[in-house]
């Protein structure tokens, strides 16, 4: 009881602290001396009676020599003198008068002069500093107080960036994840009912992990998880974790568990957990963090050490990079689970546009279906984007509705940047950007395994695009083919080659269709094992398929299997090339229509480039007809 009682005594920083009372003593000696002190520079100290008199009345007494010292201010004078065997002093008024001086050295009485000041404004002087250091430090010292064990003047305190919420978001407000709702609906049931599971022995999961790319919905399932168990969620970034001092992040770990843990049942979310979460085998003696490192182990013990049985707290993650998490992370007991939340396919995208258009005004002309169809592979996060940009449009065109050229254009943005109208480029350039998109465009028609054509444009775009072919998926795509790999570096070499064909030089425009092209033959070799120059050997690691996929840097081959690859992808490029060349040369007629209209009209559908090519082999095919007919009857 007795440390109860004394815990519970206001925190009082002035009780016994010898600062504050050095400068209490300190005001009380300036009071004193000010007090007593009578002037400066030959002033002497106050003593006796004091009397005011006249400045007439002072000089007869100077001349009757019953003034024994004067001091002579700037608009006062202190007489000191006798009168009845004591002391007695005299202020008198000044006055513009010279001879005052000569009548006190004619009577030998000795004079000074003192600088006038006003009492009160000289101890003003003295006070203000004092109390300002003495106001600050009593504002640190409570400072310090309020915020005892989060660190120098606060910093550990973690409740400032920790969002904690109820939140209202349901299932029904998000879209496309259907497979990653029902993985997380028991997560929602853990939380409703954990005596239900407890009385059979069942333990409730602790952690779960959820995986996926950048904007496919991974905070917003994290709320919903929430919102549908109608519990407190408590939301932190992994970057806010790391601190410049050693122990805050661990110490900001203990606060945020310890907050969860007074609400439970609770959901604690942590948001880019590979921030505090990297291997720690990884980073060696020099890369090593040790505050990452330990806010890691904090975060190992905190979820080791409570109980979620009777009060569960469940702890969501969420990143992009899995591969980089430490193993000790991803062991039973703590993330249990890893739930994938993927890009949408075509439904998905389908239901999350009706979701993000519930307060968009749509003309009648809006197919949600065909939009879904030209944004295969992009994430909600993307969609929610195009839809605010294709409202953005109308409203900037003073439409009333939203229509779908408005969702088109958006899209185009979306995928190629804005159209630049306004930048001139010469005939020269605008020729050769024409013959260059329409071989795209022909050879992405003809070519087995390759995307449909949804349109062809020579308007500039974007910070490099003078001119683009927009191709439209039919369908997400997990797994490619190897003819379909080599019909996309047909496609890709195809711009260049009728450049070649058709005037008779080429240009730097397809610098990043030879990069891409040769990116793809190098994965056949090295990733896939699709040629006989490794066989069934990989030869490099891929880099995360969340963050655009492709090859890593490390290496892992003989110089001899590189000389292999680039003779290879040298030697393929090289004849895939040639064939690109050769099939333009059929189209000869077909390339020409299609860039004849392009210079026209600047922008052509897909549409009529499959009508073009389809005009023209329907055309052969009747030639060839003739020819054989004439050469049977002959």
């Amino acid at each position: 009881m007795r440390e109860n009682n004394q815990n519970n005594k206001p925190n009082n920083p002035i009780n016994g602290n010898p600062i504050i009372i050095f400068a209490i003593f300190t005001i009380v000696v300036i009071l004193a001396f000010k007090a007593l002190s009578f002037g400066e520079g030959g002033g002497f100290l106050s003593s006796g009676a004091v009397k005011s008199v006249s400045y007439y009345e002072l000089k007869k007494m100077i001349e009757n020599k019953e003034i024994e010292q004067v001091s002579i201010g700037q608009t006062m004078i202190k007489a000191q003198g006798i009168i009845n065997g004591q002391k007695v002093t005299y202020n008198v008024r000044k006055v513009s008068d010279n001879s005052l001086v000569p009548l006190l050295d004619s009577n030998n009485i000795p004079y000074s002069g003192f600088s006038e000041t006003n009492w009160f404004t000289d101890m003003l002087g003295w006070l203000i500093p004092v109390f300002i250091i003495l106001g600050l430090w009593m504002f640190i010292a409570s400072r310090m107080q309020k915020n005892m064990g989060n660190g120098i003047f606060g910093m550990g305190n973690s409740r400032k960036l920790v969002n904690a919420e109820k939140p209202k978001v349901k299932f029904d407000d998000m879209a496309g994840n259907k497979e990653a709702k029902e993985e997380v609906i028991e997560i929602v049931d853990f939380l409703k009912y954990p005596d239900r599971y407890a009385n059979i022995g069942a333990k409730i999961p602790k952690g779960v992990l959820l995986v996926g790319p950048p904007g496919t919905g991974k905070t917003l399932l994290a709320k919903a998880v929430a919102g549908e168990a109608n519990v407190p969620f408590f939301s932190m970034s992994g970057s806010s974790f790391i601190e410049m001092f050693v122990g805050l992040g661990a110490s900001r770990v203990r606060d945020l568990f310890e907050m969860a843990k007074k609400e439970a049942p609770s959901i604690i979310f942590i948001d880019e957990i590979d921030a505090i979460g990297k291997s720690r085998a990884a980073g060696g003696m020099i890369s090593g963090n040790d505050e990452r490192e330990q806010t890691l182990n904090q975060l190992l013990a905190e979820m080791d050490g409570f109980s979620s049985d009777s009060s569960p707290v469940i702890v969501l993650a969420a990143t992009n990079r899995p591969e980089v998490l430490d193993p000790a992370l991803l062991r039973p007991g703590r993330f249990d689970r890893q739930v994938l939340v993927d890009k949408p396919d075509f439904n998905g995208r389908v239901e999350i546009l009706k979701v993000h258009i519930k307060s968009v005004k749509l003309a009648r002309d809006v197919d949600l279906h065909e939009i879904a169809r030209f944004t295969a592979g992009l994430a909600g996060a993307d969609l929610a984007n195009i839809i605010n940009e294709a409202a953005l449009l109308a409203g900037r065109a003073n439409k009333k509705e939203v229509t779908q050229q408005d969702f088109k254009e958006a899209i185009e943005r979306s995928i190629a940047g804005l159209e630049k109208k306004s930048r001139r480029i010469s005939p020269k350039e605008k020729k050769i950007v024409a013959y260059h998109e329409c071989g795209h465009a022909i050879i992405a028609e003809m070519t087995k395994g390759a995307h449909p054509v949804n349109k062809v444009s020579i308007i500039p775009r974007g910070m490099a695009a003078l001119g683009y072919t927009l191709h439209t998926p039919e369908e997400n795509r997990y797994l490619m083919q190897k003819h379909e790999l080599i019909a996309e570096v047909d496609v890709l070499l195809s711009g260049r080659a009728a450049e070649d064909v058709f005037l008779g030089e080429i240009s730097t425009g397809a610098s990043n269709d030879l990069e891409r092209a040769t990116d793809i033959l190098k994965s056949m070799i090295s990733y896939y094992g699709m040629t006989d120059v490794s066989g069934l050997m990989v030869l490099e690691k891929p880099r995360n398929a969340f963050l655009g996929g492709g090859l890593g840097n490390q290496r892992e081959f003989s110089e001899k299997m590189a000389e292999g690859m680039d003779s290879f992808i040298k030697n393929t490029l090289n004849d895939r090339y040639n064939f690109v060349k050769s099939t333009l040369e059929d189209y000869r007629e077909a390339v020409e229509m299609i860039v004849n209209e392009l210079f026209e009209k600047e922008v052509i559908a897909g549409n009529r480039v499959r009508e073009i090519v389809s005009e023209f082999e329907g055309k052969n095919e009747l030639e060839s007809r003739l020819i054989a007919r004439e050469n049977t009857e002959e």
